[in-house]
């Protein structure tokens, strides 16, 4: 199993990307192809005294910038670090790819090149998002603004087989995003999707409102790009919230010291569930081959993680699955 990463994507590269991929090499029994400015690379582990044995390379002349337009990967950014590891992953060269790079150009370049998995509409950004009851999938986060009802049905379908293959959860549970409970709600996006859920092969459990997804009623949730993105950001913004409130509340005099020695482990506990970097990254769903995003801010932890991930994708047979279920 051969996983392709973009050394230079994310703000930490190469240096975080090279001690994830050591760390995956030894103890993921993975192989892992790094790619990028190879002297650079080389150049960066000599400088950090780090033995780059066992990891693979391939060479890339530039790097795609966040500021870019995403298209640029297609036309002048053809031969970045994103570009060439997206063009080695459809000719069969790796098995899955991660990238901390721009979001816009990972999604053209997974669509254009590595190719869409025949007969879904759009590939769907699929972060998973802690709950009380353990993680669930928000689909799509943001690759799509505008969708139609079918391409919900479809998000429903990706995002079941994640969970129920890389999750293990048996016949995850369903929610359609909404304002309200009734299957009247919403615009004519959300009525006519719940429709074609209610009559599809997935586990649909009906609309779910926003203040219901941190209790872990649902594994999968599905809406437009736009909502979806909107919903990601404030539940990143109040997990921040939550994070550095407790931490003032257990900091704040020596009563609270005292107090906060008697229920560290839970508030490590709390901390680690809450911390993107335990996750890897967001699942691009509906390519041909596993696509992981991961976080711009990426450390080494969080590219293991991230490749941990995409090796679970592939474990799974995620793909398999997705087109099964399609037919």
């Amino acid at each position: 199993m051969n996983i392709v990463i973009d050394a230079f994507g994310g703000d930490n590269a190469p240096l975080e990307v090279i001690k994830g991929s050591l760390k995956a090499v030894k103890e993921l029994n993975v192989d892992v192809t790094l790619v990028g400015d190879v002297d650079k690379i080389k150049a960066c582990a000599k400088e950090n005294n780090l033995d780059l044995n066992g990891l693979l390379y391939l060479q890339a002349d530039s790097v795609i910038d966040i500021h870019e337009e995403p298209t640029e990967i297609l036309k002048s950014q053809k031969g970045c670090s994103m570009a060439v590891g997206l063009q080695a992953l459809y000719e069969d060269k790796g098995n899955a790819f991660v990238s901390a790079g721009s979001t816009g150009a990972l999604l053209a370049g997974a669509t254009f090149i590595t190719k869409r998995i025949k007969g879904i509409k759009r590939a769907a950004l699929a972060p998973l998002l802690p709950t009380s009851k353990g993680y669930m999938m928000l689909l799509d986060a943001g690759a799509n603004t505008e969708c139609k009802p079918q391409m919900l049905e479809q998000f429903a379908v990706m995002g079941s087989a994640y969970m129920e293959k890389v999750l293990n959860i048996r016949k995850p549970k369903v929610g359609l995003l909404n304002i309200g409970s009734e299957n009247t709600k919403g615009r004519e996006m959300e009525v006519e999707a719940y429709k074609l859920l209610e009559n599809s092969s997935v586990n649909f459990m009906g609309n779910a409102e926003a203040r219901e997804l941190p209790k872990g009623e649902f594994d999968v949730i599905v809406t437009d790009g736009f909502t979806g993105n909107i919903a990601l950001k404030l539940y990143e913004g109040m997990g921040s919230f939550f994070g550095h409130t407790l931490k003032h509340i257990l900091t704040s005099g020596l009563k609270s010291k005292l107090a906060a020695l008697m229920i560290m482990d839970g508030v490590k506990d709390f901390r680690k569930k809450m911390d993107y970097t335990e996750v890897g990254g967001a699942v691009l769903l509906g390519i041909e081959k596993p696509v992981i995003k991961a976080h711009g801010s990426s450390d080494a932890k969080a590219f293991f993680n991230a490749i941990r991930q995409a090796k679970n994708c592939i474990d799974g047979d995620i793909i398999g699955t997705i087109k099964n279920s399609l037919q």
